[in-house]
């Protein structure tokens, strides 16, 4: 954190204590200030019928800098980059659950998957806006198969899953596997029982699960450090919070980083556009797949 920034907003915000659950008010001009960032950092576009959610989830950042303006706390996070990146993590929405949109990984299991194990080479899947990572446990899941006789072509395989979100919290979430047991209910048998162990309060994803899966914070829209071409993205209900510019740019970005022959899935309410949507044929509904190259 920047000392000078952080102190001086707190200073500037001391004098007059909240009282407590009291909230502060959140003028236009620093609303527009916070859309601002939240566009320019993520991409991330706030009408101003997003207000009451801002100020509601901003509230417990300004009390941790003692801070009673809004316009005290643009101004730290103009000088923080630190307390920056927390607020467009404290901005950004993370919703998901285990075998969500179904009919994808139906796709996935009896189109996807057979293509899978007959490649030569390694197999790389990458779900882009992961949240807590129910979504690529259920990949991985699928790709593990109902019971452990399934699993058996992963052996000699390489497979690696790649899971990218930009708030941290939900990364370590990721890294952790547990999952409270009404969040564990929503995943049917036989896979739970399979790959799913009970611990405290919950489940644990078995071994074979955490094993393919690699964890990490990346801003979508910052330089990907990704070498090899993708086989599968999953990027669903992500891209709902972004204008056309920044879908389109994002697009064709995962249609670059794809292989021929390799399939795109994307949330219900998406669609692509701009040269992503010359680029891929649909083959189902929100899935995608980059035709093979020509000879």
């Amino acid at each position: 954190m920047s000392a000078a920034g952080g102190a001086s907003a707190a200073s500037a915000g001391a004098a007059t204590a909240m009282a407590p659950g009291q909230t502060a008010d959140l003028t236009p001009r620093d609303f527009q200030a916070i859309a601002a960032i939240m566009y320019q950092d993520a991409r991330i576009s706030l009408s101003e019928a997003k207000t009451t959610l801002v100020q509601s989830r901003l509230a417990r950042r300004l009390r941790k800098f003692g801070l009673t303006r809004f316009c005290d706390y643009v101004d730290l996070v103009h000088n923080d980059a630190e307390e920056r990146h927390a607020m467009v993590v404290a901005l950004t929405t993370n919703h998901t659950h285990f075998f969500r949109e179904p009919h994808h990984f139906d796709h996935f299991r009896e189109t996807v998957i057979p293509t899978l194990q007959r490649k030569q080479g390694p197999i790389r899947i990458w779900s882009a806006g992961c949240s807590s990572g129910e979504e690529v446990y259920t990949i991985a899941m699928c790709l593990l198969g109902p019971n452990r006789s399934h699993a058996s072509w992963l052996r000699n395989a390489d497979v690696r899953l790649l899971a990218t979100d930009i708030a941290p919290h939900v990364v370590e979430s990721v890294q952790r596997g547990v999952y409270a047991e009404n969040v564990a209910a929503g995943v049917p048998e036989p896979y739970r029982s399979s790959w799913m162990k009970p611990t405290q309060g919950g489940f644990i994803m078995a071994d074979e699960a955490r094993q393919l899966v690699t964890a990490k914070v990346l801003n979508l829209f910052e330089p990907w450090p990704l070498k090899a071409a993708y086989d599968v993205i999953f990027c669903r209900n992500v891209m709902i919070y972004f204008g056309d510019p920044a879908k389109e740019e994002l697009e064709h970005r995962f249609v670059e980083q794809l292989a021929p022959g390799s399939f795109l899935y994307i949330g219900h309410s998406e669609r692509l556009i701009g040269p992503a949507a010359s680029k891929m044929r649909s083959c189902g509904h929100t899935i995608y797949q980059k035709p093979e190259s020509r000879a």
